[in-house]
């Protein structure tokens, strides 16, 4: 472990930020003892009506408390109520005043560029309103977006919220099964589409798989194409379809948006797991709670506020998307990419960060490591001179992935690393912009969460024991349920049924002697070779420090009666898996984890599976494996990838 941190803020940049002034903020309410995040965080776990008290001050949430009453206990613990009297709506809280300051900062890969102020969106938001409205929408109806990162998937968000109308969203890259996966199950009323998107430098049409879509989705009434790579695209052979121009016409000049006070609890988003073992499940997310949780991470561990731009390469088909759009609260600028991160070149986002002035740059460990094993340096091509914070997640930022930030890409800059999830819509570990960054490490639990890691027997571990991740308190993102679970059994099963009073988040995890966490990956697909539980990360970031190894995945192999370590990998271009490769392999793992780790069959293949969040795919290779059926393959970007690992000669002895 490194004896000295990468990074740590100078001590005006530390005074600087939105964390400092929180606990200025809280200081001025008579709370003492919080002058470092450890002792801050001590305090918003143990009294956590004050602290999310604080942050709905502290933010400026537009709305009404109603009364004092901040939590009220429930049995079981996640039924426990936030702000139950309150009323707000999460669109107003977003859209806040109309003005000339930029809410919305547009880019498409091939070009394109747009610029909506917040007066803009705020009259964009209004004629989406109102054609929601004449569409019959009203609180609790469902509003789907099959659609790219583009402005109007946004107001389509914000117009269907400032109704009480619930939105879902997927990307247009989704094929048919995918989105009736999805779709199919919330019963939309309404639902938006674009004509076609660009990626990589090529055209992919969706009128066809939105004419079947359509046939397969019932509760569809209206059904709006959005003109976005072609001008006067042709509208799809779909029963009352219409262009979104003539959709909004009838409400051009359209009164203001109009807030309807919803309670606290009243539902916001319907998000969806990745889907790989099965039909996607269908998380509600209550809008005050998911508000609340999105400005505590924005404001106080990444340091968002008014001026800021963010950007974080996402679609609409993942958490981030909701996440990036949240930071509209805290005054900043939502910068929306759309496209390949790597076109025209690999270094197309950070292009972006000098042009647009981005502030907190929000990425995935894999593209990290990409520009990594690419040699690119944008340190030594770009300014970057407004970036002050590097996010990522999707997967562990390994400690090569740290080091290569710091010497490739900015040497001054805060790297939050963070992990959460589309389950609580939020992160359960973060950033601190206050305190020093370690390689390998997230940097500390989020405020206001009682975060542990725990062994079978639910007791805390310590500081280098790895085990599940948890939350030991009630949060206000902790999901309203899963659609249609009535008694709330598959809900339960799900997150609570492991250890009783927590939420389990199923991540296999460790406490560092910094006071930060390693994630060691999934614990769904965590190995268990003798009996011996390892990560399949703690095995990846040792591989893939190896030369000539581009990607790697890890299973669990059945094994007369035990369990061996398979470890595949995908070679870089023009390299081989030699015994010379293989040696190296398993003496970096041996001496950097351990023997049990060193895996007992190394198997190179073209391509690894990958969800449409781009996570390595770990359960859909072990069932192909062991001969199993994959449970929904459309879950998957690459779903012939899984061609590579079936019955394969090198897993036969």
């Amino acid at each position: 472990m490194a004896d000295a941190p990468l990074w740590e803020p100078a001590s005006a940049r530390a005074a600087a930020t939105r964390l400092a002034a929180f606990r200025s903020f809280v200081g001025d309410r008579g709370v003492t003892g919080v002058e470092s995040y450890e002792d801050l965080h001590t305090w918003t776990v143990r009294d956590p009506a004050a602290f999310w008290s604080a942050v709905w001050d502290f933010c400026a949430v537009p709305g009404d408390r109603g009364s004092d009453r901040v939590i009220v206990p429930v049995e079981p613990f996640w039924k426990t109520r936030f702000f139950p009297d309150a009323r707000l709506n999460v669109a107003e809280a977003l859209l806040r005043e109309p003005g000339d300051d930029v809410a919305i900062a547009f880019a498409r890969e091939d070009g394109l560029r747009r610029v909506l102020t917040r007066a803009d969106l705020h009259a964009l938001v209004a004629r989406v309103q109102q054609g929601l409205r004449a569409a019959g929408v009203g609180p609790g109806d469902r509003v789907a977006a099959w659609m790219p990162n583009a402005p109007e998937t946004y107001a389509l968000m914000l117009g269907a919220a400032s109704i009480g109308a619930v939105f879902s969203s997927t990307s247009p890259d989704f094929g048919v099964e995918g989105v009736v996966d999805r779709f199919g199950q919330i019963a939309p009323t309404v639902l938006v589409a674009a004509d076609a998107y660009v990626y990589n430098g090529k055209r992919f049409d969706c009128g066809e798989r939105l004419r079947e879509i359509c046939a397969r989705l019932p509760s569809v009434r209206t059904v709006v194409v959005l003109p976005y790579v072609d001008a006067a695209p042709p509208l799809p052979d779909v029963p009352g379809a219409v262009a979104w121009s003539d959709w909004l016409a009838p409400h051009d000049g359209a009164r203001p948006v109009e807030f309807a006070r919803l309670p606290f609890d009243h539902p916001w988003y319907v998000l969806f797991s990745s889907g790989t073992t099965g039909t996607p499940k269908c998380i509600v997310h209550r809008a005050g709670g998911v508000l609340l949780k999105h400005l505590s991470e924005q404001q106080l561990q990444c340091d968002v506020g008014p001026g800021d731009r963010v950007c974080y390469f996402t679609t609409a088909g993942w958490m981030m998307w909701n996440w990036l759009a949240s930071v509209l609260a805290s005054g900043a600028t939502l910068v929306a990419y759309d496209g390949s991160p790597a076109y025209p070149t690999r270094t197309a986002l950070f292009d972006l960060a000098d042009e647009m002035g981005i502030t907190l740059f929000g990425t995935s460990a894999r593209f990290l490591d990409e520009l990594r094993k690419a040699g690119e340096r944008p340190v030594a091509t770009h300014a970057l001179r407004t970036v002050r914070t590097i996010a990522s997640t999707g997967s562990p930022l390994l400690p090569d992935g740290f080091d290569y930030v710091y010497d490739a890409v900015k040497a001054d800059v805060h790297l939050a690393s963070i992990s959460g999830g589309t389950d609580l819509c939020g992160c359960l570990v973060g950033g601190d912009p206050t305190g020093p960054v370690w390689a390998g490490e997230i940097q500390r639990p989020s405020p206001g969460l009682a975060v542990d890691v725990v062994g079978p027997d639910g007791a805390s571990l310590p500081p280098g024991a790895r085990g599940e991740l948890v939350c030991r308190n009630p949060f206000p993102s902790i999901p309203l349920g899963l659609w249609d679970d009535p008694d709330d059994a598959r809900f339960v099963a799900t997150y609570f049924a492991r250890f009783p009073g927590c939420w389990h988040q199923g991540d296999y995890a460790e406490w560092t002697p910094h006071g930060g966490a390693v994630i060691h990956g999934r614990s769904d697909a965590t190995l268990n070779p003798g009996g011996v539980r390892i990560g399949t990360a703690e095995i990846t970031r040792q591989v893939e420090t190896v030369d000539g190894i581009a990607d790697s995945l890890v299973i669990g192999q059945e094994w007369q009666g035990d369990t061996r370590v398979v470890l595949f990998v995908v070679m870089a271009p023009g390299r081989a898996l030699t015994p010379e490769v293989e040696a190296e392999i398993r003496t970096r793992v041996r001496t950097s984890a351990s023997p049990r780790h060193v895996p007992s069959r190394i198997v190179a293949v073209p391509d690894l599976p990958r969800t449409r969040s781009n996570k390595l795919s770990e359960l859909a290779v072990r069932d192909v494996v062991h001969g199993r059926p994959v449970a929904n393959t459309e879950a998957l970007a690459n779903p012939d990838a899984l061609t590579y690992f079936a019955d394969l000669e090198e897993l036969r002895s």
